[in-house]
């Protein structure tokens, strides 16, 4: 199949034909990446849906928040897409990849589709081609588009380099609740999303939501903020599903009123550029790289390395030396 059937089929919604080019750009083969470029080019420009990136620790919930969430804009009349990020092990460089099967209802949805992802060696919670997927579920016609990431932590900020909307997933009671006025992941988060606001934990979810609200008035606003934001929501995914909470329904409220409020004040545009700079030179970083790992830069890098293991040469000098050789070749 040429690059313009591809095309064809992925702008007409065929599932199968995003599912392959989806696995496409993730392949580091240099015909399929060569092949996955022409195709991108080929698809743009291509409608624009609303990024929504997600994060939160293990055990939050994540999974059950975004398969009630995405039933509840399918419901809607919305298409959503789902590029859940699973970590991979260090050692066998394996996945799960087992997000669709705790999607369940979610993955029987006409109107969604779920695309599980290893993130490989990738650092920040994201793959290296998860930008380039959420690209081609843009051309099939998805209106929402939600990017789950692995789950680790303080450091995955990479998903609001590549999002419209940053949601931070909590649970109650967790014993963090004065992380809030700490630095990085909070500094990203447009909305901040207590979860598991329902029986027994509902008085401690709110708890915890007043103290990320009063923890957020501490950081500076930024100029892509309307007044209010960042806030803290109280949530229940499983109180949700029986239509007993209208917590889903509010912070879908609050995610249009922001991402409405920034397209009109000239800042969504702004912020998408800045995006798209950022991953130009994130390219240029990793096509740097691999150059090392090609002759002849590969004996040379491999030559230092064995200098610096035997103590002939410290590793800071190793390095300025390398660099000042591979300036002098280009």
């Amino acid at each position: 199949m040429d690059i313009a059937d591809r095309a064809r089929l992925i702008r007409h919604g065929d599932r199968r034909a995003l599912a392959r080019a989806i696995t496409l750009v993730e392949s580091a083969r240099p015909d399929h990446r060569a092949e996955a470029l022409a195709l991108l080019a080929t698809l743009r420009p291509g409608p624009e849906a609303l990024r929504i990136g997600l994060s939160g620790t293990p055990g939050v919930g994540k999974s059950t928040f975004i398969e009630t969430f995405g039933l509840m804009l399918t419901g809607q009349g919305l298409k959503v897409a789902v590029l859940a990020v699973d970590p991979s092990s260090a050692r066998s460089g394996g996945s799960i990849l087992g997000d669709k099967t705790r999607m369940e209802r979610l993955s029987r949805d006409p109107r969604a589709f779920i695309r599980p992802s290893p993130s490989q060696t990738q650092l920040g919670g994201v793959a290296r081609r998860t930008r380039e997927a959420v690209a081609l579920c843009e051309a099939a016609g998805f209106d929402v588009v939600l990017i789950e990431t692995v789950g680790v932590g303080q450091s995955e900020t990479v998903v609001a380099e590549l999002s419209d909307l940053f949601l931070l997933l909590l649970a109650p009671a967790g014993g963090d609740e004065l992380q809030g006025v700490k630095r990085g992941i909070m500094e990203m988060a447009d909305l901040i999303l207590v979860n598991k606001a329902d029986g027994d934990l509902k008085p401690a979810a709110l708890r915890t939501m007043a103290d990320y609200a009063g923890a957020l008035q501490l950081l500076r606003r930024r100029p892509q903020d309307p007044p209010g934001f960042p806030k803290a929501l109280a949530v229940s995914a499983l109180a949700d599903k029986g239509g007993a909470d209208e917590g889903l329904a509010q912070a879908w409220q609050e995610m249009q009123t922001l991402a409405n409020w920034r397209k009109a004040n000239s800042h969504w545009t702004r912020i998408r550029a800045t995006q798209a700079r950022h991953w130009f030179e994130e390219e240029v970083r990793q096509g740097l790289l691999a150059a090392l790992n090609r002759e002849p830069q590969k004996g040379l890098m491999a030559g230092y390395g064995d200098r610096v293991a035997k103590g002939e040469i410290t590793a800071d000098v190793a390095a300025a030396e390398m660099l000042h050789l591979l300036g002098r070749q280009a």
